[in-house]
C-alpha cells in the first residue's frame, strides 16, 4: 500500500500490529546484544549512534522505497568526499546474455566506473579465455510509448557513463558469463585486462570427489550455493556456471551411488538435449530461483530418497513364507512342475527355493500366476499357481504338503536385526530356524 510506515501500520488490525512490535523488539534486542543501539527509522534522530531499522516485504515491495532513501540520504550525508565519478574506459559487470531477435547474442552490462563508447574494443569473461570483441551498437530501451515495432524496441546511443545499464551488441559473446567482468582494451592495456578479467572470472570453489552437479547463472550465484552447501556438508563434484545440458546429466548419471545422482540448476534453463537425456537416465534435476529453496527441496530429495533406497533393499531380501500345496490344482506334473498353492502366512517370490518340514530342498519357484497374470509375489491369503524348477508331483511333494520358504542363515539374522516382520512372519520365521537347527544345526541362525 502507499504511504508512510506508520500510515500503512495504521491501517492494520490490532494483532497484526501486536506482531509487528514483538518483531522489531526481537530485532532490537538482538542487536543490542551485539553492542549496537537500533530502532525504527522512523524514531531516528541521529543515524551516526544508531542502526535503522527498515521493514521490507521481498513479496509486496513494501519498504523498499524507504530503503532506497535511506540509503541515498547516509551517503549524501557521510560519504559526499568520497563520492566520486571516474573518468577513463568503462569498467562494468556482465548481468545477462540474452538472444535477441534481430540482434543475436547480446549481454545486458552495468558500467559501474568510466565511459563506454560505441567504437570501443571491449574483453569480457567466458568459460575459457575472455574474448575480445569490438562493439557494434550500445542499446538502451525505448520509452513504451515509442515501441511500435517489437523488433525496435532498442534505441542506438553513442556512448554511456557510470553508473548505468547498457544492451551491448557484438559478435563471439555466445560464451560470456554472467557475472564476469567486462573491461575496454586499448594498445596499451590488453595484456593487464586479459589478466584482471581471468583472475575474476576464475572460480575459487574446492569441488568434491563426489556430490552432486551444480548449475547456475552466474559466478556469483554459483560461490554463493556452493558456500551454502558447504555449510549443510553437501557434497559438490561439478559447479558450473550455464544452463543445464546434456552432458551435465551423463556427468550426473556416472556415479554409483544413486544419492548423488542429482543436478541443482539455480536460475538456469533447462535445455532440451537435457531433458531428452534425462528420459533416459535415472537423473534428478531440482530447478529453483531461490538458493536456500533450492537446498531445502535437495535436502528433501535426500531424505525421501534414502527412504526409497532402505525400502527397496527391505523388498530385496527374501522374507519367511509358508504356503500349502492345493491337491486340486495341479496343471502339470514335472519340468518345471506347475501346481495351485495358498499362501498361510508371511510372502513367496520367484527365485526362492522351497522346503519341506522335514528340511529337504524340493525346488526353486520359477514363477507365480494368478488370472494368467504373472506376479513379483504372494502374500498371505492369496491363492496362486506356482511353477516349481525340480519336484516331481506324487514323488517329492503331494496334495497337501506344507513348504517353508528356504532362507540362508545370513538372510535369517538381517530379518531379526531389521525387527519389522508381522507376526505371522515370525511364526513362520522360528519354524524355519526350528527345521534348520534339526537338520543342519543346533546353533543355526544365533
Amino acid at each position: 500500500e502507499e504511504g508512510t510506515l506508520p500510515e500503512r501500520l495504521s491501517k492494520q488490525n490490532d494483532l497484526a500490529r501486536s506482531i509487528f512490535e514483538e518483531k522489531i523488539y526481537e530485532i532490537i534486542g538482538t542487536l543490542s546484544e551485539q553492542g549496537f543501539s537500533s530502532d525504527l527509522y522512523t524514531n531516528i534522530r541521529d543515524f551516526s549512534r544508531n542502526v535503522a531499522i527498515i521493514p521490507i516485504s521481498a513479496k509486496t515491495g513494501e519498504g523498499i522505497p524507504e530503503l532506497l532513501m535511506v540509503l541515498v540520504g547516509l551517503a549524501q550525508r557521510f560519504l559526499e568526499k568520497h563520492l566520486t565519478i571516474e573518468k577513463g574506459p568503462a569498467k562494468g559487470t556482465v548481468l545477462e546474455v540474452k538472444e535477441e531477435r534481430g540482434l543475436g547474442t547480446t549481454i545486458d552490462v552495468i558500467i559501474y566506473s568510466g565511459t563506454l563508447r560505441s567504437t570501443d574494443t571491449i574483453a569480457v569473461g567466458t568459460r575459457e579465455e575472455p574474448v575480445i570483441t569490438k562493439i557494434k551498437a550500445l542499446l538502451k530501451p525505448k520509452p513504451l510509448d515509442e515501441i511500435r515495432d517489437p523488433r525496435e524496441k532498442f534505441e542506438s546511443v553513442e556512448e554511456v557513463h557510470a553508473a548505468c545499464g547498457i544492451k551491448i551488441s557484438a559478435p563471439d559473446l555466445e560464451d560470456v558469463i554472467p557475472g564476469s567482468p567486462l573491461r575496454v582494451v586499448t594498445q596499451e592495456n590488453k595484456d593487464e585486462v586479459i589478466r584482471e578479467i581471468k583472475e575474476q572470472t576464475e572460480l575459487h570453489i574446492d569441488l568434491d570427489d563426489e556430490g552432486a552437479v551444480v548449475k547456475a547463472d552466474t559466478i556469483g550465484s554459483l560461490e554463493a550455493i556452493v558456500k551454502e552447501a558447504k555449510s549443510r556438508n553437501i557434497k559438490i563434484r561439478k559447479a558450473e556456471v550455464g544452463n543445464v545440458s546434456k552432458r551435465d546429466i551423463v556427468d550426473a548419471s556416472a556415479t554409483n551411488d544413486p544419492l548423488q545422482r542429482i543436478v541443482l540448476a539455480f536460475n538456469v534453463k533447462i535445455l532440451p538435449e537435457a531433458e531428452e537425456e534425462m528420459r533416459n537416465q535415472d537423473v534428478t534435476v531440482i530447478k529453483e530461483d531461490v538458493i536456500y529453496t533450492l537446498m531445502e527441496r535437495y535436502e528433501e530429495w535426500v531424505y525421501k530418497k534414502r527412504e526409497e533406497i532402505e525400502r527397496a533393499k527391505k523388498e530385496a531380501i527374501p522374507r519367511p513364507g509358508m504356503i500349502k500345496f492345493l491337491p486340486e490344482y495341479v496343471f502339470r506334473v514335472s519340468k518345471p512342475a506347475i501346481i495351485g498353492v495358498r499362501v498361510l502366512a508371511g510372502r513367496i517370490k520367484p527365485g526362492m527355493k522351497l522346503m519341506k518340514v522335514d528340511g529337504r530342498i524340493i525346488g526353486t519357484i520359477r514363477s507365480i500366476q494368478s488370472e494368467r497374470k504373472s506376479l513379483d509375489e504372494a502374500i498371505q491369503g492369496q491363492e496362486v499357481a506356482v511353477s516349481i524348477e525340480g519336484p516331481t508331483v506324487r514323488r517329492q511333494i503331494k496334495g497337501g504338503d506344507i513348504l517353508y520358504t528356504d532362507l540362508p542363515e545370513s538372510v535369517v539374522k538381517k530379518l531379526k536385526e531389521m525387527g519389522d516382520l508381522t507376526y505371522d512372519e515370525k511364526e513362520v520365521l522360528d519354524k524355519i530356524i526350528e527345521i534348520k537347527r534339526k537338520t543342519v544345526d543346533r546353533f543355526w541362525g544365533l
